[in-house]
Order: structure tokens, then sequence, then C-alpha cells
């Protein structure tokens, strides 16, 4: 196996001080021109790369950062990781995903690991830990942002900053459309009941109804797994105890999908028995027959934009540091025209 090129060998190879070499390294310092061009040669010609960790401890950074998500099958989460990479990739940042394959649980371990690991900040994308939980761990990394998620229980937060949807908006939309189409009976799967994303579309469907003067009927309103086998495996019961309803709110594509599967096995037909309106508007929403209603996030935009603020952070707001609110828009296709 080949030796590993040192610091010491490009000086000697260069016939300067260790110092002179870590000065052209790190970009420190005053180096005549000649002696940085001389320097730059040996290292290219030896092959010699710095170590990252001597390097972290010297200047205090990894360049690297941290990104939590609930579940990366999901294209929702894996365009916010698109969206990251691409902001960190060209701003020299490496990125450590942490996958908790939806079990709440592993957020806290996920972001223990990322410490050990000396990121020198994380991106957090709809965590589900109750905030009691979650704001201890955050407050041990030096900086935080948080994807589609608010504290509002509290004044106190050890976040750095937020990139969230506006879900209230998101839900009162697809509810008034349907309730303008005619609905009265509309049902909502509301997906995971740690998801606080699903609380807030929850508050724009129920304001909805009562501006519509519509009963809000919790006996309708299902939580689920946020997958296509969560809403295929819920829609039959969900049917076969209130065959009033007319209208479907889904927690997302996924669920929303599920649920034109299982419609497709009971005969049923979509929209003429049942409209369906998802949320997020993955690829496959315009795929699928019918073609899915549903409210469109630009998640690799708000993976983007939680990029940019972190590392703003990380280098002490040298830009304008700012929360970011971004509006969904609503989707009309063939599953609720």
């Amino acid at each position: 196996m080949a030796q590993r090129v040192t610091m010491s060998d490009v000086a000697r190879e260069a016939g300067v001080s260790l110092m002179t070499v870590s000065r052209v390294v790190n970009e420190k310092g005053e180096i005549s021109p000649e002696t940085r061009q001389r320097v730059q040669e040996v290292i290219a010609r030896l092959g010699y790369r710095p170590s990252g960790i001597a390097r972290s401890l010297a200047g205090g950074q990894t360049h690297t950062i941290g990104l939590v998500v609930p579940d990366i099958a999901n294209p929702y989460f894996s365009g916010i990781a698109h969206g990251v990479a691409s902001v960190a990739n060209a701003e020299g940042f490496g990125v450590l995903l942490c996958d908790c394959e939806e079990e709440t649980t592993r957020e806290i371990s996920m972001l223990d690991v990322l410490e050990e690991k000396r990121v020198d900040g994380v991106i957090v994308a709809a965590p589900r830990t109750p905030t009691a939980d979650l704001l201890p761990v955050l407050e041990r990394h030096p900086n935080a942002v948080i994807v589609n998620r608010l504290f509002d229980e509290t004044e106190y937060t050890s976040a750095s900053g937020y990139v969230i949807n506006d879900d209230k908006a998101g839900g009162y939309a697809i509810a008034k459309h349907l309730i303008e189409r005619g609905h009265k009976h509309i049902a909502f799967l509301a997906g995971p009941p740690t998801s606080y994303g699903s609380m807030r579309r929850m508050r724009g469907y129920q304001l909805a109804l009562e501006e519509n003067y519509l009963d809000f009927n919790p006996e309708i309103v299902r939580y689920c797994t946020p997958t296509v086998e969560g809403g295929r495996v819920i829609i039959g019961q969900l049917l076969a105890e209130h065959p009033e309803i007319s209208g479907l709110f889904c927690f997302n594509d996924l669920v929303a999908i599920g649920v034109l599967q299982q419609l497709q096995q009971l005969g049923l037909k979509v929209p003429d028995d049942l409209a369906i309106i998802g949320y997020d508007d993955i690829p496959m929403a315009s795929w699928v027959t019918p073609s899915l209603s549903t409210c469109r996030v630009n998640f690799e935009e708000m993976g983007r934009e939680a990029t940019k603020l972190l590392i703003n952070y990380i280098s002490d707001c040298t830009e304008d540091c700012k929360n970011i609110v971004m509006q969904p828009r609503l989707i009309i296709r063939e599953s609720a025209p």
C-alpha cells in the first residue's frame, strides 16, 4: 500500500518550511507568488491531500453539514435532499444524510451521531419528535435550520432558522376547492399523528369548513402512514363506515395514489364517486390515471433555501438571515376538477 504523502514531504521537496506549506494549503498569510506556485506544483506532483480532521481542528470547521429526513424513499424528502446537496456542493460542503425511515425515535440518535461527526450545522426536515425532547438536542449543534416545522408552543428555540411551507394555506385551498364543487362531506387522511405539517393542514381544512358553515366531523379524519400502502389500507374501511363522503383530502400524493389504486379495486370511479386531492405534487401525481389534483410544494427549493440559510449562519450571517415561508399552489387535474 502506498504511503500517505504528508505536509513534511511537500515542505522537504519544495525546500520550504512546514509553516509555508500550511499557509499555501489554508490560503492564509503572505507568501510570494513564486513560492506559492512552487509549493502548489509539488502538491500536485506528489498528490498531497490535506487531512480533513487536522484542518477542522485547526480552523474549527469540518465543511460538512448534516441532513435528517423522516423517509428518503418519499419523493418529498428526496427532493429536499437534492436541493440541499446542490447548494452544499457548490459551496464546498459535504452532506451527511440520516434517514429515519419514519421511526421518530431515530431523530434524536441521528442528531447525536452528527454531533459526534462535528458537522458545522444541521438541517432537520419535518421533525416528528416532541419539542421538549428535540430542542435540547438541537442546542448542542452550533447551527440548525428546520424545514417545515415551527415550535409554536414555546418562545425559546435553539434552532437558528426556518424554511416552512404555508400548510395552513394549502389545507384551506384544498377544502375550499372541494366545497365550491358542491362537496359537503369531505374526509381528511391526515398522515402521521406526529406530523406538524399535518396539524397545520388540519387547521386550514377546519377553517374552510367553518367559513362555509359546514360541521367538522372528527370521525372522517383518519391518521395513516404517509405511503401508498397507507392510503390503500385505510380508504375501504372509511368509506364503508361513512358512505356519505364525496370529497377526500389526502396528507400527501403517495397516500392519494394508494386511494386511487384501492378505489379501482372496489369498482368506484374518480371523481364521480369520490373527488380526491393530494399534497406535494410529486412527479407521479401527473402520471397516474386519473391524474391527481394536488397542492404543489417546491420541495427542492425548500432544500436549497434551507442550505443557503444554514451556510449563512455558519458564516456568522454575513448576509441578512431571514426565515422563509413558501406558498403552496393548488394544481387542478382530473381527480378533482
